[in-house]
């Protein structure tokens, strides 16, 4: 482990977005730390020059070693897998107090927490779904109530929930998708909140990571089906189906079920924070030094490199 003491600590640093912060850490010099339960997976995803702390942190002690000569925390811990959905409370709410409390303890002020794009309780108490978000509000009352050096990321989805459901020339989405959605390259996350992390200026603030867009699942394939010159055809598939096959496998998974609910958080989306998203991108283009991707180069990329 690594004894420098201007270290930054990436929990979730090999999870989809975790991956873009520690990559671009990295690409500006920084000294970075992942917790990983798999020292040579994390290796294998991270490179050689990030000092991988294997350990688990649903583990006090684990917490403990891996602060030792921190001076920046980034928290982008999710559970949002089958193998991880079980845990996740100790997951994604206990082990993120448990890092406070010890941050605390070793006066490290620096503190950033990737959340979801905005957390409305009473929508989530209206679509029946409460307990989707209620881990992410919870945190970030705990986060909002310190006095740690706090900012905290809203992540839009990236850009991969549209390609996700394309198969065989159709984008088949459950419910259909027909409110837009802000949208962002995992590229731009990474590179937004590595920024974050080396600024001092944004305490106490709340960002909505996004795309210059929002996009309907509609106007999403057939935007990629323009640019890459393929015909994606929208086809909708009754959110129901979903719905009871995820009550089905909920003995065997409860995964299917969370997947259910993000379907249905989706298809929900209030329309006036899509209303939203150019002010809330131009917010990140005057606070922050990059070039946006935008769905178009996403998906030329994705036909260049025969993903599409």
């Amino acid at each position: 482990m690594s004894t420098k003491s201007n270290i930054i600590i990436v929990y979730g640093g090999t999870g989809y977005y975790g991956r873009k912060v520690v990559q671009k850490l990295i690409q500006k010099g920084e000294a970075v730390r992942v917790v990983s339960r798999n020292q040579d997976k994390a290796t294998e995803i991270l490179g050689e020059n990030v000092d991988i702390f294997q350990g688990d942190v649903t583990n006090h002690q684990t917490i403990v070693n891996s602060l030792q000569n921190v001076s920046t925390i980034i928290i982008c811990l999710a559970a949002m897998s089958n193998k991880l959905i079980r845990k996740m409370k100790q997951i994604e709410h206990d082990a993120v107090i448990a890092i406070m409390a010890e941050a605390k303890r070793l006066n490290i002020s620096r503190l950033i927490y990737m959340s979801g794009y905005e957390m409305r309780e009473q929508l989530l108490n209206d679509l029946k779904i409460p307990e989707f978000g209620e881990i992410k509000i919870e945190i970030e009352n705990q986060i909002s109530k310190s006095d740690f050096n706090w900012t905290i990321l809203g992540d839009a989805p990236a850009f991969e929930i549209f390609f996700a459901f394309i198969r065989n020339g159709k984008m088949a989405v459950p419910g259909g998708g027909q409110n837009a959605i802000p949208c962002i390259s995992a590229d731009d996350v990474g590179e937004i909140t590595a920024q974050a992390a080396l600024r001092d200026d944004l305490s106490g603030q709340r960002l909505k990571l996004t795309g210059p867009e929002a996009f309907t699942f509609p106007e999403a394939a057939e935007r990629i089906s323009s640019i890459s010159g393929k015909t994606i055809k929208h086809v909708a598939i009754p959110l129901s189906v979903i719905n009871i096959v995820s009550f089905c496998l909920l003995p065997f998974t409860p995964f299917v079920r969370f997947l259910y609910k993000s379907l249905k958080m989706l298809n929900n989306f209030p329309s006036d924070l899509a209303d939203n998203v150019p002010k809330d991108h131009k917010i990140l283009r005057d606070l922050f030094d990059y070039e946006p991707v935008t769905l178009e180069m996403e998906t030329t990329q994705r036909v260049n490199s025969g993903l599409l």
